[in-house]
């Protein structure tokens, strides 16, 4: 049986029936749907903003997870970092000392690996600068070790071909010079025989009769002859590759030719006197990638230790050059 609602009128003194009409119910009926949705969507933004659902908590505990494995990994990094550093060290410092090769420039073991856009897609997320981070260092590691690989492939060439290089290095005297009376002048500041005073001479003077046999100091070609009249004269260059370059000036006649494969030992010349030059001798230079260098050491094999100790003695001396 419906609830009846009854209402005292006081005009008329009597209990009347009070009719709650469709309108009103519907109106309980809206604010009672109102007022829930309102404390729904309370309850929804508190749980949403406070509470973790059982899936967030999930994906919260994966993305620690992953954070903690980049920490890891940038740490192997920075230790493979340091192991290519040393690498790259003894690369330059031993290896390629040995086999008297040029180090890798610094720019090219430092080379680009992309452009400033490369890692844009990596962007706009929570955790990017670790993520940027890491693609950044397995990039330029990688980019290391191709150089690092291209320049053991070239100490491996140059071990494999040890033998041929040694070949090609200067190591002998160009003329016959057992009791080193021969050697008149050497390499440094030297008095000039014509002009009297103090002068940069860049290589040995070797003073002999003309004719005197002049030989090749080591494997190579022939790169220069040149017939002149002033200067050094009659010369003759020789390319011995790995950066070596050996020249011969005031010959007198000339035995081989431009472009002529030549052996250390071999005869290519004979000495003279021609250009500027006060007696028969022979001029002898080594060049080491373009530069000048001291022939002296460069006799190692045909002296003893006692000659060369001796060689070494007679070079700080005062002398005169003849050229």
């Amino acid at each position: 049986m419906p609830k009846r609602n009854y209402k005292f009128n006081k005009r008329t003194l009597q209990f009347e029936e009070v009719k709650i009409t469709i309108k009103t119910r519907l109106l309980k009926a809206l604010s009672v749907i109102a007022t829930g949705m309102v404390f729904a969507t309370a309850v929804i933004f508190l749980a949403y903003t406070f509470l973790d659902s059982p899936k967030e908590k999930m994906q919260k505990r994966e993305i620690a997870q992953l954070k903690m494995q980049y920490k890891l990994m940038n740490e192997k990094l920075d230790m493979m970092d340091k192991a290519l550093v040393d690498m790259a060290d003894r690369d330059d410092n031993i290896y390629r000392v040995i086999f008297e090769a040029e180090p890798v420039p610094t720019a090219v073991r430092k080379a680009g690996f992309g452009g400033t856009d490369r890692y844009d897609k990596l962007e706009g997320y929570k955790n990017s600068e670790i993520i940027i981070e890491t693609a950044q260092k397995l990039d330029r590691i990688h980019s290391q070790l191709v150089v690092q690989s291209k320049s053991f492939d070239e100490v491996y060439d140059m071990a494999r071909n040890k033998s041929q290089m040694l070949a090609c290095i200067p190591a002998i005297q160009p003329v016959s010079n057992k009791d080193l009376k021969r050697l008149s002048s050497y390499y440094g500041y030297r008095t000039d025989p014509i002009y009297k005073v103090k002068k940069f001479h860049p290589g040995i003077d070797f003073s002999a009769p003309t004719g005197t046999e002049i030989y090749a100091t080591g494997d190579g070609v022939v790169s220069e002859i040149v017939h002149s009249r002033r200067g050094y004269g009659n010369r003759l260059t020789i390319d011995h590759d790995y950066g070596y370059e050996t020249m011969y000036a005031h010959i007198h006649e000339f035995k081989v030719r431009k472009g002529q494969k030549v052996k250390r030992g071999q005869l290519i010349a004979t000495v003279g006197n021609t250009g500027k030059s006060t007696a028969p001798h022979l001029h002898y230079e080594i060049r080491k990638n373009g530069n000048r260098v001291d022939p002296i050491y460069f006799f190692f094999n045909d002296l003893t230790p006692e000659e060369y100790e001796k060689v070494l003695d007679l070079s700080t001396r005062p002398s005169q050059s003849m050229d």
